[in-house]
């Protein structure tokens, strides 16, 4: 997925959800959306450096979206990560398409955001030959103290109804996936955040091993100069059950 000639900033504070306010390396001092609902534990860092998307469209409130934060890691490295959510399914059609997740390669065609087993879910695979896939696709970003990925980075009702909607299809004998797309450079394995939301966990655990297939795919950030230009998703990562 390619992006926009973004702009750099520094993160000086996120507040009432959808807000931040970023200085701009030319001084300018902009209110950004914030596109993300969640808790954005560990990706919420002031003093980082930020990516901004511009609007010219008259019509927003806000001609600023913030895309991606810069965070250092422990080996000294700095690493990209992708907060706007909605960015994740174009990621991810996008690498189905391309037949990149070689899991999911091979169907026919691709349906999106399909109501099913009282759920709407984001994406269906559908060949004549091997059927159908239901993927519901979850953007991964938080990262612990431990150095391990985690989901979801605040208690998600929706999410345990997801995976309850999935484990349906599969004991229906429909192939069901959950595919985390891991939004974090410096992510390389992901589990459920038991600390955080246990319900969710153990709905992961019984959707496993009701025959849910759980698979995660890391993003490959391009850059140019320093600025990332476009997102890949081939890096498959371990999922910690």
């Amino acid at each position: 997925m390619a992006y926009p000639a973004l702009v750099p900033g520094t993160l000086l504070k996120r507040y009432k959800r959808f807000l931040a306010d970023v200085r701009l390396d030319d001084g300018r001092e902009v209110v950004a959306h914030c596109p993300n609902t969640g808790s954005m534990k560990a990706v919420n860092v002031p003093g980082c450096r930020v990516w901004l998307s511009p609007s010219d469209n008259p019509k927003r409130k806000l001609a600023w979206t913030w895309e991606f934060i810069e965070l250092p890691q422990a080996n000294g490295q700095v690493a990209i990560a992708s907060v706007h959510t909605g960015r994740a399914n174009r990621i991810v059609e996008a690498a189905l398409e391309a037949g990149a997740l070689a899991p999911l390669a091979g169907y026919v065609s691709l349906h999106r955001e399909v109501t099913v087993a009282d759920a709407r879910l984001d994406f269906m695979l559908d060949d004549p030959e091997r059927g159908r896939a239901y993927i519901e696709v979850k953007q991964v970003t938080l990262k612990e103290q431990d150095g391990h990925g985690y989901f979801p980075d605040s208690v998600s009702v929706r999410g345990t109804k997801h995976l309850h909607s999935l484990r349906v299809l599969a004991e229906q004998g429909e192939r069901a996936v959950l595919l985390f797309c891991v939004a974090h450079e410096g992510i390389a394995d992901v589990a459920a955040a038991a600390h955080i939301d246990a319900t969710y966990a153990a709905a992961l655990a019984q959707a496993a091993a009701s025959g849910v297939e759980v698979l995660a795919y890391g993003i490959d950030v391009a850059r140019e100069q320093g600025r990332p230009i476009e997102v890949g998703l081939t890096r498959r990562l371990p999922v910690r059950l």
